[in-house]
């Protein structure tokens, strides 16, 4: 009897292990069915299989790999040409994004061509980023991306891809791979001889207001690279300046642009250095507000003290995008005299402005614009030298009759009476044209809170106004809103 025990015992756990490995086998069996399927997916997106089968009957090893680098700031003009070619008599058969599934930088198309499973390309969907070009709306351009094309007969593929150093992003690049025969060789250098065209005219920003972006995005989210600036319009009248200094800017600056082709024609230079001088709060921004749209077809190009690093490419783009006005405020902080500089990188800095002013051909058509409150703590290379600042240009204080202009062009959307306006101009003799800008502010502020408000201003409102200003906020309050002390003593 115990040997039959036993032998149950040993039927009913080989029972049991027959029945563990049939689930084993078939549980296995189910795993590699799904592996053979998802090893079938990763292989119906791998790239090179699909150039290879693009080309066919030319074998890939007979591709030739043709590339060009252009400025990643220019990515706009670089895809509207894109999107225009690809939009002609160009067919494209197979459009989409590449990536590698271990690699940080985009691949080659090189890397796209190698049959391999170590680390191999994937065809992805194409991704894209917007730019705000200051238009309607933001112009989507395309991060990277692999065509594959033909045209006449002749099949090519063109992949565009980040390119930089040391994990910087400093360019993009285009590869056109084209069968090694006279017809794909003239296709590649058609397409690259677009998309320098494209770059040399600038359409996408030139003629508009632009500063460079170090930031990557904006709060909006957009990437900018280049950022257009949207300044505010500023009509001839508005300039309230005296008659010799209005005169003074027409001909150096309208009059100039005007007559550059014919001073050309005699071999003179269509170059201009400007310098604005004079206390803080005259009007020298608001004056190139108003040069910025009054010189139509010239790109503005704003460089703050803070980029002056940056200024070599700033240059570029100004002799890229030309007629360009290049403004500079507060050009004291990067060039003042030698002298009082405290590191060699300051004077580095200065070399760099000195050396670019200087170093432009004689038929770049660039304006200089230049301003600063304190003439003279500039530097006498910059300031003493024709051909770098070729005139000066004093924004003084203004006169009763400046000062009288600007209470009307600041006032309400209402008339003031002449008492009143005889007043305001008596009382602010010495300010600034930014005090009485702030000052009919101010006032208007004080009329529309009175309990029996009118619309009109009233003296009292002017009076109580420049208390507030003049006397409540102290001898500093005073220096900050630009009153001299003449207006104390009035």
């Amino acid at each position: 009897m115990a040997y039959l025990g036993w032998l149950f015992a040993g039927l009913l756990v080989g029972a049991l292990v027959g029945i563990g490995l049939a689930f084993a086998w078939r549980s296995n069996s189910f795993t590699m069915m799904e592996s053979c399927e998802e090893d079938d997916e990763d292989s119906a997106r791998l790239v090179a299989p699909l150039l290879k089968a693009h080309f066919k009957p030319t074998a890939v090893s007979a591709i030739t790999i043709t590339e060009r680098r252009f400025p990643f700031r220019m990515r706009a003009d670089l895809q509207r040409t894109i999107d225009r070619v690809f939009a002609g008599d160009i067919t494209i058969k197979h459009f989409f994004g590449v990536r590698n599934e271990y690699s940080h930088c985009a691949p080659t198309l090189t890397d796209c061509i190698l049959e391999t499973m170590n680390n191999p390309a994937y065809a992805i969907p194409p991704e894209y980023e917007e730019l705000d070009l200051g238009e309607d709306r933001p112009l989507q351009v395309l991060k990277n991306a692999l065509w594959l094309l033909e045209s006449d007969g002749v099949r090519f593929a063109v992949m565009l891809s980040p390119c930089g150093q040391y994990g910087q992003v400093t360019g993009m690049q285009f590869q056109v791979g084209i069968p090694n025969t006279a017809d794909g060789n003239q296709l590649a250098q058609s397409f690259f001889k677009q998309l320098e065209d494209a770059v040399a005219r600038g359409e996408s920003y030139r003629g508009k207001i632009l500063s460079l972006e170090q930031a990557e995005h904006s709060f909006t989210g957009e990437s900018s690279g280049i950022t257009v600036h949207q300044l505010r319009t500023v009509a001839r009248d508005e300039v309230i300046l005296p008659a010799e200094t209005l005169t003074l800017l027409e001909r150096n600056v309208i009059d100039f642009a005007r007559s550059r082709e014919r001073l050309c024609q005699l071999g003179l230079s269509k170059k201009k250095g400007i310098l604005f001088y004079g206390p803080p709060g005259t009007g020298k921004t608001h004056t190139i507000h108003h040069l910025a749209g009054s010189l139509r077809g010239h790109t503005t190009i704003l460089i703050s003290a803070e980029q002056v690093g940056m200024l070599g490419e700033y240059m570029t783009l100004a002799r890229l995008l030309q007629p360009s006005i290049v403004v500079m405020e507060d050009v004291d902080l990067i060039a003042r005299d030698r002298t009082s500089m405290d590191s060699v990188c300051e004077e580095v800095l200065l070399n760099k402005l000195l050396n670019e002013m200087d170093g432009l051909k004689e038929d770049a058509e660039i304006f200089f614009l230049l301003t600063t409150n304190r003439p003279e703590a500039l530097e006498a290379a910059l300031a003493s030298r024709p051909g770098r600042i070729d005139q000066a240009i004093e924004f003084p204080l203004p006169d009763g009759e400046g000062r009288r202009k600007l209470v009307s062009l600041y006032a309400p959307r209402q008339s003031l009476e002449p008492s009143l306006i005889d007043e305001i101009v008596r009382r602010t003799d010495g300010v600034s044209a930014a005090f009485i800008k702030e000052l009919m502010r101010r006032a208007t502020q004080f009329c529309v809170e009175r309990s029996d408000a009118t619309s009109d201003l009233i003296h009292a409102d002017v009076e109580a106004a420049l208390d507030e200003m003049l006397f409540k906020g102290g001898s500093l309050n005073r220096k900050l809103l630009g009153a001299g002390h003449e207006c104390l003593e009035s």
